[in-house]
């Protein structure tokens, strides 16, 4: 009975031992290949854009006049023509032009000083309220100054000057700018005494807009050649003022404005009626624009784009060819580093043709990521895809299914069982 009992103990000895050491190189082994490298997915901003050289095309007729004296201009680039407005005024002498202008900052400065010096104005205007309206008056100057709107900014300017001026004469007993009034008013009359009147006017024969200088493609870059335009044509346009010697600049018939570039569309990232957005290089607005036109000619990655837009301003007759950065669309979502991609086989529920439910097992996208000590199965749902990653949707439309989440970790590095499982 002894050496059976001793026998039985021995073989227990023996299981408890052979499982001990399975035990322990299970351990061994999960251990050694589940050492995971994980990344948390949080929120990136990514712009799909590309830049291109932008040459602008635009309707537009050259003014000319016979080339004698100097020309004073009534309106600035990109500045709007009514009906018989004035252009320009040629007069003998450049040192015409500059008595003129000099009348004319004279009489704007006049202008402020009478409305500071107003007696109205003074008997209603309180310091607290006055104090009030210089704040609010500085704090739109920062906004505008922020949004680079340069026209706001100067009529802010001037309230500005008036507000703290006013202040000044309600508080300072001595302050008092009735001396400077005079000086200025009698400057502007001897200046009357010295100036001639122009020897012609130069009117607007419509309502347009107005450019100061001419470049040679006011013929050829028209809407009515946009049909016409090739890659080889659009690559030789540059920058170029030329001046004649009879032109005073030109006027644009339409605010309306196109602009044509060469673009890689060999993915057919680009089609007809597509809205997008345009940074041009020299001025600090994006401009909201549509696809016009997209061809090639036997080459789809020297395609012709052609885009049109509405919006106008002072920047956009500044060149005839600009760096432009076509946006075509800013995503915020899950960034997914493109190594940490699998594919699995999952249940889903669809409708046949007749809307009855059925579950099929389909190929999805997605990641595997580490909750807690558990490797889980997450799908993805791409809307933009970058040059090594992918951003997923953060709110995905779908409510079947398990999707990545804001802060999940995400397994992109080390072993995953099933990880190609089909």
């Amino acid at each position: 009975m002894k050496i059976k009992k001793s026998a039985v103990q021995t073989l227990l000895h023996i299981i408890v031992l052979v499982m001990f050491f399975i035990v322990f190189g299970s351990v061994f082994y999960n251990n050694g290949n589940r050492d995971y490298k994980t990344e948390s997915a949080l929120m990136k901003e990514s712009v799909d854009s590309e830049i291109v050289n932008g040459v602008f095309i635009r309707d537009e007729t050259v003014i000319t006049y016979n080339g004698k004296g100097a020309v004073s201009y009534n309106v600035p680039d990109g500045g709007r023509l009514g009906k018989d407005s004035v252009i320009a005024e040629i007069y003998s002498s450049a040192e015409q032009i500059q008595i003129n202008r000099q009348i004319q900052n004279l009489e704007e400065e006049l202008s402020l000083l009478k409305k500071i010096q107003n007696p109205g104005t003074i008997e209603s205007a309180q310091p607290s309220n006055l104090s009030v309206l210089i704040q609010e008056q500085y704090r739109n100057l920062t906004y505008y100054r922020d949004l680079k709107n340069y026209e706001k900014i100067e009529d802010k300017k001037e309230n500005l000057l008036i507000y703290i001026s006013t202040y000044q004469l309600i508080t300072d007993s001595e302050v008092n700018f009735a001396d400077r009034i005079a000086d200025i008013t009698s400057q502007i009359n001897k200046l009357k005494l010295e100036v001639s009147k122009p020897e012609d006017i130069i009117p607007a024969q419509k309502t347009s807009y107005f450019v100061s200088y001419c470049d040679g493609y006011e013929n050829t870059l028209k809407k009515s050649t946009i049909n016409e335009l090739t890659v080889e044509y659009l690559k030789s346009v540059t920058n170029n003022k030329i001046e004649d010697g009879n032109s005073i600049g030109k006027i644009l018939d339409d605010y309306e404005w196109y602009i044509a570039g060469i673009v890689d569309n060999t993915n057919k990232t680009y089609e007809a009626g597509q809205k997008v957005k345009l940074k041009i290089e020299s001025a600090p607005y994006e401009y909201s624009a549509s696809v016009l036109d997209i061809r090639d000619e036997g080459n789809p990655a020297e395609s012709i784009i052609v885009l049109v837009s509405d919006e106008f301003n002072y920047d956009l007759v500044q060149h005839r060819c600009e760096r432009t950065k076509i946006v075509k669309g800013v995503y915020n979502g899950l960034k997914v580093p493109r190594t940490a991609i699998r594919f699995k086989y999952l249940p889903k529920t669809v409708e046949d043709e007749e809307g009855n439910e059925k579950t099929i097992r389909q190929k999805c996208k997605g990641v595997y990521i580490l909750q807690g000590e558990q490797v889980v199965f997450r799908e993805i749902d791409v809307i933009y895809e970058g040059s090594d990653y992918v951003l997923s949707n953060a709110s995905p439309e779908s409510e079947k299914g398990d999707y990545l989440a804001l802060y999940d970790d995400i397994i992109v590095e080390g072993y995953v069982d099933n990880a190609y499982e089909e």
